[in-house]
């Protein structure tokens, strides 16, 4: 392990070690205060996501898009905050912490035996989401998450989600669409971070008016399995309490190719996203590019799991 690695994985560990020990105004204090610090330095991250947030906002000057740069760290920094602390709370504080809307998709889809697959943009805090499925819902649920640099450090992510009640499976290898839809064939929750293509095998959609690749995997396994494609979005508001909507399924068309149905599926995900996203840019966490027009051959951004 590099140097570089070895600071990443021991700043990650003082959070998750020291960040949950705070109250909870101070940890919310310290979030703002980091988010406001690194908002005035203006670095990489910070830039893409107001260039991101100018496709969202199109009609947005650069005021309003300094404003919803900064609204957006401190939401990102939010999402930090309560994740270092997450395995703190008790089950009252998880079970209050989040309010979805249209619920009864998701309840109705799990009760119907078939398998649900829940897919999420990088809004707000999807480990929030599912720390409330597992404990107000009772439903355990498989996750995929992208193996990190340091090996540690994607270790310690696997750790606090295992820890919250999911299962993880590591995005690379292989093996891991099989175990997702033996999982659905026997009536289970798998759960996707969905709004931004890891692969080489993603499907090209219309976002924002541009064109951008999003993952082919919920789709495909709705095909699959015969489970429920349901699109989720997460938004803070002044609240302590994080809100949310499931949406209305994702159908599989009647006719055509996999690949067809495959496209037409992605982008009705893509535009349920949209929805949400415009309604809330500020908790849209997009700090990588994401619009093939802005990739470079070898994309060299960092990425949250």
């Amino acid at each position: 392990m590099n140097v570089r690695d070895q600071v990443t994985d021991a700043l990650y560990g003082l959070g998750w070690s020291t960040v949950k020990k705070l109250p909870e105004p101070a940890a919310v204090r310290l979030g703002r205060t980091l988010a406001d610090l690194a908002w005035k330095r203006r670095g990489k991250g910070v830039l893409r996501l107001e260039s991101n947030y100018a496709r969202v906002v199109p009609d947005a000057g650069p005021e309003r898009l300094a404003e919803l740069s900064r609204a957006g760290m401190r939401s990102y920094l939010r999402y930090w905050m309560e994740s270092f602390r997450l395995p703190a709370w008790s089950p009252e504080r998880v079970e209050n912490g989040f309010d979805p809307k249209d619920l009864h998709h998701l309840t109705d889809g799990l009760a119907a035996g078939k398998g649900v697959v829940l897919a999420l943009p990088h809004l707000a805090n999807w480990d929030l989401a599912g720390a409330w499925v597992t404990t107000k819902l009772r439903t355990p649920f498989t996750t995929v998450a992208e193996r990190l640099r340091p090996e540690s450090l994607y270790d310690r992510f696997v750790a606090y989600r295992e820890g919250l009640g999911m299962e993880v499976l590591p995005h690379s290898g292989g093996s891991a669409f099989g175990t997702l839809a033996r999982r659905l064939r026997d009536g289970g929750l798998v759960c996707l971070v969905a709004d931004r293509d890891l692969s080489a095998s993603g499907v090209e959609v219309d976002f924002f008016g541009g064109t951008a690749r999003m993952p082919a995997g919920p789709a495909l396994l709705a095909q699959h399995t015969g489970a429920l494609l349901l699109p989720a979005t997460l938004w803070y508001d002044d609240s302590p309490v994080m809100r949310g909507r499931v949406h209305p399924p994702i159908e599989v068309p009647g006719t055509g190719t996999r690949a067809e149905k495959t496209s037409v599926m992605t982008q009705a995900l893509a535009d349920a996203f949209a929805s949400g996203i415009a309604d809330h840019p500020e908790d849209w966490h997009m700090l990588q590019r994401l619009w093939l027009a802005d990739l470079e051959p070898r994309p060299s951004d960092g990425d949250r799991t």
